[in-house]
C-alpha cells in the first residue's frame, strides 16, 4: 500500500519535476567570461580529402591550447582523431591537382607528398625546412618552396634538386684585381697563373652544370646590394622571378615593452614594433632570372599609370615649409611648390607573383608605398618591364582586402577582385586586353579569400553578401560570364571549400550563437545542405539566448542610414529606459552580421544587460567593412569624427524610437572601440553617462605604420590629421566617469598608450573622472578568464552605478 502511495505521489509531481529539469539556466557574468571551452570548440581550418569522402579539421582540446586533427566521414558524420602514426595516410590541406586531375601534390608537417587520386600516397621530401606552395611543372615534375629556395622533385624517382642557387654577392669573375693585388699579379707570374687557373676551373664547372641536367644548378650571383623577399618559379622551369629589397634596410627603431610578471622573477624587456612614419616600407625591385643561362635583369616599372605622380604632393610641400619655418628659414616659390610630377617612379612593394600553368606569362600585383595605388601588371619578359592590366587609384587609400587574383586553369585569362566600382567585385581579363570584364556587379561585395575556380575551369565560386549585407552565402558564375547563381540558402555566414571533382562543397556555417560548424552539399544550386558537426556542449545549448534584431537608423549628417544590431531591454527591471552602445574594434571590420561574432563574450554580456532591462545597440559605423568603398574611407584624415556622429545618431534613435532616457546612455568598446569611447567622452562630454575604453588607441602617432599610414598618412607630412584624430589631444573634455582597461603585454596597442593618457589626465586635474585597470599578463586580446571576469565586472559595476540597473 505504501508503495502504491509513493507511486501516486511521483506521478502527481512528475510534470513539475520534469519542468524543473528543463528550466532554462540563468546566465551569470562568471559564466559569460569563462574559458570558451564551455561553449564547445568549433572545427578549425577544415578541408576535404581528395576523393571527397572525408572532411579534415583541427579542434582545440578542452583545457589546453593544443589541437588535434579530426577526420569526419561525409556519409554519416562519424568523426575521430587522426593518430600521429596515421598522418602519412591523410591528404594535406594545400593539395593541387595535375592537369589530368589524376595526381595531387600537398604538404604534411612541412614535407612534400604526392598521391594518385584514389590511390596510395608517397612522401617526397624529409627536410628540416618547412616546404610550402607545392606546384606542378609542365613536364610532370613537382616543385615546392623550401625555405627561400625552390626545390624541383621527380615524383617517380624522388630525386630532388634546387631550381637555382641564388647568391647575394658579387660574382668572383666580376671582382677584378685592383690596387696592390693587381700589382702582385703583374709582378709575380706564379700568382698570375694560379689566378687564371681558378677562373678557368670556375668557367668549366659552370659550363658543365648548364650542359648536364644531372649536375647541380649553377650558382647565380645577384650582387651584394640586395636581399631576397620572395621568389616565384615558372612551371616550365625557365624563369625565376625574385623580389628583392636593399640589403640591411632599416625599418626604424622599435619600441620596448616591460614584462613585470615573468618566470625569471626579474623585469624582462620585449622588443616590439616601430611607430607610424618611423618604419617606412622598403622599396621592392623585381628581378627576372633566366635559369637557362643564369642571366638576370631588373624589371622596369616606369610605364605603370601614375607611377610618377605624387598624390601627397600638397602635404609634402606644406611639410617642407613647416620644417623651414621651424629652423627660422624660408623657401623660395619653387622649393615651396608641390611637386606632383616626379622624375623617378614612386617606391612600391610586390604583394603577389603568379605564373600561368604554361609558365610563359607572369602577372604581379604591386602597391605604392604611399597606399594610393594598386597595379595588376603582366611582365614583358623580352623587354623586362611591367605592362599594366588594371590600375586602381584611391585618393584615400587602397583597401588591404579585395586584392585576390589568379589564373583560370587553362592559363589564358586572369580573374581578380577590385573595388573599381565602389564595391568588391569579380573581374576577368586576358593579358593584352585593354580592359577587364566584370563578372559580378551591384551594391554588394565578393569576399576576399573566397574565390575558387573549379578544376575544369567552367565555374567560379565565391562567398558574397548579395542577399543582405548581414549574411554571406555561396554563389557561382560561369567563367565565360552570365547569371550569378546562389548555391547555398543557409542564412548566417558561410565559407566553403570546393571538392577536387567540383561536385560538392564543404561549408563552414555560423549563426549568432552557433560557432562555425561543418555542412556538406552539392555544388549545384537548389540542393539541401547536410550538417556534419555540432561541437557545442549540452550546457551551452541549454541557454535561450536573445537573438539580435538587424536594424537601420537614420543619419542626421547625410542621406543614408547606419546598420546596427539591436538587443531590446527585457522585462521591467531597473535598467528599463537605459541603453549601452557597444563600439566594435578594428575600425574596418563588420560586427553587424548573422554569423557568430568575434565579440561572442560581449554578446553574452549584452544578454546580461538586457535581462536587467537595458537596451543595447551595436552599430557598424562609417569605417566598417561590408558596405563599400565610400563607407570605408569616410574617416580619411578625420578618424573619430564621422564615427562619433553615427554613435550620437544611434543615441537619438534610441530616445525617439525606443523610449530610452538620454541621461542614461553609456558607451564602451575595445581597441578601435576603446579609441571611439574616448572620443565620445572627450568630444561629446555630456552626451554619455559613462564609458569603458578597453585596450584603446589614445594617440595614433604611436600606432603602427601599415594601418595608420593608410588612413592618416604620416605624422611628418600630415600632423593635423593626427591631432584631430587622437583622443589625447581632446582629453580636456572629460566630464563623465571613464574606465580604462589595458593588458600590460599588449604588443598591438601598447599599454604605454593608456599610461601616457593617464599622465595627461592627471595634469588636467581629471582624477575624479577616471580609473585605470592594468592586467600584467594579458595582451591585446585577453586570454585568461580571470582577466575577462575582472574587466567586465568593472564595466558592470560602472554602468550599474551610472545608468542605473
Amino acid at each position: 500500500m505504501r508503495a502504491l502511495h509513493l507511486l501516486l505521489v511521483l506521478l502527481l509531481f512528475a510534470p513539475a519535476l520534469h519542468a524543473q529539469d528543463q528550466a532554462q539556466p540563468t546566465l551569470t557574468l562568471e559564466q559569460a567570461m569563462a574559458d570558451p571551452d564551455w561553449i564547445g570548440n568549433p572545427p578549425e581550418q577544415p578541408y576535404l580529402s581528395l576523393d571527397g569522402r572525408h572532411a579534415y579539421y583541427l579542434q582545440k582540446r578542452q583545457g589546453s591550447t593544443l589541437r588535434d586533427l579530426w577526420r569526419a566521414d561525409l556519409r554519416n558524420g562519424a568523426a575521430s582523431i587522426v593518430a600521429d602514426d596515421q598522418r602519412g595516410q591523410i591528404d594535406g590541406a594545400d593539395w593541387v591537382l595535375d592537369k589530368k586531375g589524376k595526381r595531387a601534390l600537398y604538404t604534411i608537417d612541412g614535407d612534400l607528398w604526392v598521391r594518385e587520386v584514389g590511390g596510395a600516397a608517397r612522401q617526397l621530401t624529409r627536410t628540416s625546412a618547412a616546404e610550402r606552395n607545392p606546384q606542378w611543372m609542365t613536364d610532370g615534375r613537382a616543385a615546392v618552396l623550401s625555405g627561400q629556395n625552390w626545390l624541383i622533385v621527380d615524383t617517380r624517382s624522388g630525386l630532388s634538386h634546387l631550381a637555382a642557387e641564388l647568391a647575394f654577392e658579387e660574382a668572383p669573375d666580376e671582382k677584378q684585381p685592383e690596387g696592390l693585388s693587381a700589382e702582385e699579379l703583374r709582378l709575380i707570374s706564379t700568382l698570375r697563373y694560379e689566378y687564371e687557373q681558378e677562373n678557368a676551373r670556375r668557367e668549366q664547372e659552370q659550363a658543365r652544370a648548364k650542359a648536364n641536367p644531372a649536375a647541380l644548378a649553377p650558382k647565380i650571383f645577384l650582387g651584394d646590394k640586395h636581399e631576397q623577399v620572395a621568389a616565384s618559379l615558372s612551371p616550365n622551369g625557365r624563369w625565376l622571378a625574385v623580389v628583392v629589397q636593399a640589403k640591411g634596410y632599416s625599418h626604424g627603431e622599435g619600441d620596448k615593452m616591460p614584462k613585470y610578471v615573468a618566470r625569471s622573477g626579474y623585469v624582462e624587456i620585449e622588443d616590439v614594433r616601430t611607430l607610424v612614419g618611423r618604419d617606412a616600407q622598403a622599396p621592392h625591385t623585381l628581378l627576372l632570372v633566366d635559369l637557362s643561362d643564369g642571366s638576370h635583369r631588373s624589371v622596369a616599372v616606369d610605364e605603370l599609370p601614375q607611377i610618377k605622380r605624387d598624390s601627397l604632393a600638397d602635404l609634402r610641400a606644406a611639410a617642407r615649409v613647416r620644417e623651414a619655418e621651424a629652423k627660422g628659414e624660408s623657401l623660395d616659390a619653387e622649393e615651396a611648390a608641390p611637386k606632383v610630377e616626379l622624375e623617378q617612379p614612386r617606391p612600391l612593394q610586390y604583394q603577389e607573383l603568379t605564373w600561368n600553368s604554361a609558365g610563359d606569362q607572369l602577372v604581379v600585383r604591386a602597391h605604392s608605398n604611399d597606399f594610393k595605388d594598386r597595379w595588376i601588371a603582366a611582365v614583358d619578359v623580352d623587354q623586362a618591364k611591367l605592362v599594366a592590366m588594371h590600375h586602381l587609384h584611391d585618393p584615400a587609400w587602397i583597401n588591404w582586402s579585395f586584392n585576390d587574383l589568379g589564373w583560370l586553369p587553362n592559363g589564358e585569362a586572369l580573374w581578380f577582385l577590385s573595388e573599381h566600382s565602389g564595391y568588391s567585385h569579380l573581374y576577368l581579363q586576358r593579358p593584352g586586353e585593354s580592359s577587364a570584364r566584370a563578372l559580378t556587379e551591384g551594391q554588394w561585395e565578393v569576399q576576399s579569400d573566397s574565390v575558387t575556380v573549379s578544376n575544369d575551369g567552367r565555374w567560379i565560386y565565391f562567398s558574397a553578401n548579395r542577399e543582405s549585407p548581414f549574411s554571406l552565402e555561396v554563389y557561382r558564375v560561369a567563367a565565360r560570364g552570365g547569371q550569378v547563381q546562389r548555391v547555398t540558402e543557409l542564412g548566417g555566414q558561410n565559407s566553403f571549400q570546393l571538392s577536387a571533382d567540383g561536385r560538392q562543397l564543404l561549408i563552414s556555417h555560423a549563426r549568432s550563437y552557433l560557432p562555425s560548424q561543418l555542412y556538406v552539399q552539392s555544388s549545384n544550386p537548389g540542393t539541401p545542405a547536410k550538417q556534419l558537426t555540432d561541437t557545442r556542449t549540452k550546457r551551452y545549448r541549454a541557454y535561450d539566448f536573445q537573438q539580435p534584431e538587424f536594424v537601420w537608423y537614420p543619419s542626421t549628417h547625410g542621406d543614408f542610414q547606419i546598420p546596427a544590431k539591436l538587443y531590446r531591454g527585457r522585462g521591467e527591471g531597473k535598467g528599463k529606459g537605459a541603453a549601452v552602445i557597444f563600439v566594435h574594434g578594428a575600425g574596418y571590420t563588420q560586427d553587424v552580421h548573422q554569423g557568430y561574432p568575434y565579440y561572442f563574450r560581449e554578446q553574452l554580456f549584452h544578454n546580461l544587460l538586457t535581462a536587467r532591462g537595458v537596451t543595447v545597440i551595436v552599430p557598424d559605423y562609417r569605417a566598417s567593412e561590408g558596405y563599400g568603398r565610400d563607407w570605408r574611407t569616410a574617416i580619411y584624415r578625420n578618424m573619430g569624427h564621422p564615427e562619433l556622429e553615427d554613435l550620437l545618431d544611434a543615441k537619438t534613435w534610441l530616445i525617439n524610437e525606443h523610449g530610452v532616457d538620454g541621461e542614461r546612455v553609456a558607451v564602451y568598446g575595445g581597441s578601435y572601440g576603446g579609441f571611439m569611447t574616448m572620443m565620445a567622452l572627450f568630444r561629446a562630454p555630456t552626451e554619455f553617462a559613462a564609458g569603458a575604453a578597453l585596450r584603446p588607441v589614445t594617440d595614433w602617432a604611436h600606432y603602427n605604420h601599415y594601418y595608420t599610414g593608410n588612413i592618416l598618412n604620416t605624422p611628418q607630412i600630415d600632423p593635423e590629421a593626427y591631432r584631430i584624430s587622437s583622443p589625447i589631444e581632446h582629453a580636456e573634455g572629460l566630464q563623465r566617469p571613464l574606465l580604462i582597461a589595458h593588458g600590460m603585454l599588449d604588443d598591438n596597442v601598447f599599454f604605454k598608450d593608456s599610461v601616457r593618457l593617464v599622465q595627461r589626465l592627471i595634469e588636467l586635474r581629471k582624477g575624479e573622472y577616471f580609473e585605470l585597470a592594468a592586467y600584467p599578463l594579458e595582451r591585446h586580446s585577453f586570454v585568461y578568464a580571470d582577466g575577462w571576469y575582472d574587466e567586465y565586472g568593472r564595466i558592470w559595476r560602472l554602468f550599474g552605478r551610472e545608468i542605473g540597473f
